[in-house]
């Protein structure tokens, strides 16, 4: 048996599809693809869906739960909602670099997003919180979208990017554990 639409493979891989208009793709397809990167990554917390909610959006206490944030500057809103804007300074690298963020969406304590911009990208992170049988599973999505009309500079973006992707999870990865390890000291206290 094959694989394709009709028959999906079972071993966890994936096939390309052909597109059945092959006129559309080129050097603007790729590009455009190319520019937008994204990862996620899902941690099991062992503590109830309101604690991680409340550590998740403690702006004020980032600083505290997590290790890569030197700094929170708030500059919109108080609390955690909608409009909320902060400046967050982060050392990668070992290097500092500040970022403002603002809150879009928020559907508490189940889901909220934060877009930012810089450098002609376009960001958005996500957090889910799902109920588990002990605890909650928390994911982080990330994604980054080109802003620049050029292809080139998309190009360029989207081969760079990737690099900063591997950067990225790991990064996602540890802020997931210190909002674990927080949200667990809370719960067993």
């Amino acid at each position: 048996m094959g694989s394709g639409p009709d028959h999906p493979r079972t071993d966890g891989g994936c096939e390309p599809r052909r597109l059945k208009n092959t006129t559309a793709v080129g050097p603007r397809f790729y590009a455009q693809r190319m520019s937008e990167l994204s990862v996620s990554v899902t941690k099991h917390v062992n503590a109830p869906i309101d604690t991680v909610w409340k550590v998740v959006t403690d702006l004020d206490g980032a600083v505290d739960t997590l290790a890569g944030v030197t700094r929170i500057e708030r500059l919109a809103g108080e609390g955690y909602g909608v409009g909320t804007r902060w400046r967050e300074t982060r050392k990668m690298m070992g290097k500092e670099a500040s970022e403002e963020m603002w809150v879009t969406e928020v559907e508490a304590p189940t889901r909220t997003v934060v877009k930012a911009h810089s450098n002609g990208m376009d960001y958005t992170s996500g957090f889910t919180l799902e109920p588990d049988t002990d605890g909650t599973l928390l994911t982080m999505n990330f994604a980054g979208v080109s802003t620049s009309t050029s292809m080139a500079a998309k190009i360029l973006g989207a081969v760079f990017g990737r690099l900063g992707l591997r950067v990225t999870r790991k990064m996602m990865a540890k802020d997931l554990d210190d909002f674990a390890a927080k949200a667990e000291r809370i719960a067993s206290a």
